[in-house]
């Protein structure tokens, strides 16, 4: 081969590798959330903006009249609640995030049916408004986003109801659950999340129990990450929404290309 051919290969090469470096180097590596005493983050490692990629955001603040809006439409056609815990029968459910999901307005003021569709722009041309990435499922409902919306940090309530329900039964976690604001659909995935993690991550999880959300550098803690590794395809799959998928920060930093940006103000 001719060396100086060879060379200006070299060179090329080079010069790409430190565009690309340059370019990971300036991207703000600052995770995605809203950090509370439990997180374990400040303000320098997580905030509620996204300034990384082609389309930087930064969520709106939403009210809690946007909260009682959310909460007040009424979901025509929802999912089916569940009849197997969808971990024992479906464990390698592994979530798709080709298609969008989208609320459709009825006739009827604040009624709504969800739907799937492939592009934000074909869910645009039938008059919806995509609510999250992702097909919908349990919890795309509008009711559980204003759940999502109202409690920035769910990992408190959610696992004192794992605690009642280890006590008085799978009903009683699932009413706790509900008690919190979600439907029963979306109840009953985050109670079998709940449980299979208790049954995969009990021992990690015992050992995490005074640790903060998130290490010193970023990452999970243990349980969480055990969670995230074990629980949480199945559950991101039969959920559908997920607050990562929804545009919302929550006291769980998390990376930005994780996020989907959406403005929920517009239904």
């Amino acid at each position: 081969m001719n060396p100086l051919f060879l060379l200006s290969i070299l060179v090329s090469f080079s010069v790409s590798c430190a565009e690309e470096k340059t370019t990971v180097e300036e991207c703000d590596p600052t995770l995605f959330g809203t950090p509370s005493a439990n997180t374990g983050l400040g303000a320098d490692q997580c905030a509620a903006s996204c300034g990384c990629g082609e389309t930087p955001f930064t969520p709106p603040t939403y009210t809690e009249a946007d909260v009682s809006s959310l909460a007040s439409f009424i979901l025509i056609d929802g999912p089916e609640t569940l009849d197997e815990d969808p971990y024992q029968s479906s464990p390698n459910l592994e979530p798709d995030d080709a298609l969008f999901c989208a609320v459709v307005p009825q006739a009827e003021p604040q009624q709504y049916r969800l739907a799937n569709y492939e592009t934000q722009a074909n869910a645009e041309a039938d008059g919806a408004t995509v609510t999250h990435r992702g097909a919908c499922g349990q919890c795309s409902s509008l009711q559980n986003l204003a759940v999502y919306m109202a409690n920035p940090d769910l990992t408190d309530p959610v696992r004192n109801c794992g605690i009642e329900g280890i006590v008085a039964g799978e009903e009683a976690n699932i009413e706790c659950l509900m008690e919190i604001g979600f439907d029963l659909p979306c109840a009953q995935i985050w109670y079998y999340n709940t449980q299979n993690t208790r049954d995969v991550c009990l021992d990690v999880c015992l050992a995490s129990l005074d640790s903060t959300h998130h290490n010193e550098d970023g990452s999970l803690n243990d349980c969480i990450q055990c969670d995230e590794d074990n629980s949480g395809p199945v559950f991101k799959t039969v959920s559908g929404r997920t607050r990562r998928n929804s545009g919302l920060p929550s006291a769980l930093c998390r990376p930005c290309d994780s996020v989907f940006p959406v403005d929920h103000r517009s239904y």
